[in-house]
C-alpha cells in the first residue's frame, strides 16, 4: 500500500511541475530502484526466460554428467533414404530455434553426402538433448567422453563458427 502511495504522490508531484517525458521515465525508474533494492524482487522485472548463454540459462539447461546416453528408438531394416530423410526432419522440429537453425542447416549441407555410418553417428547425436547439442557446439561446454572425439561433432562446431560469415535461414524442404 505504501508503494502505491508513494508513486502515486510521486506521479502528481512530477505532472504539476510539468517535467519532460525522459525526466518522467527517469524519475519512475529510481523510485522502483528505492522501493527494492534488488530489480530482481520486482515482480513484473523478473525474466522467466533467460537468454541463452547466460549463467542461468547454462545452469537451469544443464544435463547431469553422470547421466546414461539416451536409447534410440530401434529401427531394424530402415533404408538409408529414409534414415536421411528421417534426419533431415528431426534436425528442423528440435523445440528450440536456436537448435533448429543450427541443426538443419547442418543437415541440409551435409546429410547429402554422408556416408550410412555417418548418418547412424548423427541419428545417435539427435537423441541428446536440444540444448546439449547447442552447448557443445556454441563450444560453451564440453560434451561428454562419448561424444569428445566425434568428427561429426568437430564438423557441426566449424558449421556454427561459420567462418564464411554466411547468413542462415531454415532450408526449405523438397
Amino acid at each position: 500500500m505504501q508503494a502505491a502511495a508513494l508513486s502515486i504522490r510521486l506521479s502528481r508531484s512530477l505532472f504539476s511541475r510539468r517535467i519532460s517525458f525522459t525526466q518522467i521515465s527517469t524519475r519512475s525508474i529510481s523510485t522502483t530502484q528505492i522501493l527494492f533494492s534488488n530489480p530482481a524482487e520486482v515482480p513484473h522485472l523478473r525474466d522467466p526466460w533467460p537468454l541463452p548463454h547466460s549463467p542461468k540459462h547454462m545452469a537451469s539447461t544443464t544435463s547431469p554428467e553422470n547421466a546414461p546416453p539416451p536409447e534410440p528408438l530401434p529401427r531394424p531394416n530402415e533404408p538409408v533414404e529414409k534414415l536421411r530423410a528421417r534426419l533431415v526432419y528431426q534436425s528442423r522440429k528440435r523445440g528450440t530455434l536456436e537448435s533448429d537453425l543450427l541443426l538443419s542447416t547442418f543437415a541440409s549441407e551435409k546429410l547429402p553426402v554422408m556416408s550410412e555410418q555417418e548418418l547412424k553417428e548423427f541419428d545417435k547425436l539427435m537423441d541428446e538433448p536440444d540444448w546439449d547439442i547447442y552447448y557443445w557446439a556454441t563450444e560453451k561446454k564440453n560434451p561428454p567422453e562419448r561424444w569428445a572425439n566425434s568428427t561429426l561433432l568437430e564438423q557441426l562446431k566449424v558449421h556454427v563458427r561459420n567462418e564464411g560469415r554466411v547468413v542462415r535461414r531454415m532450408p526449405d524442404l523438397n
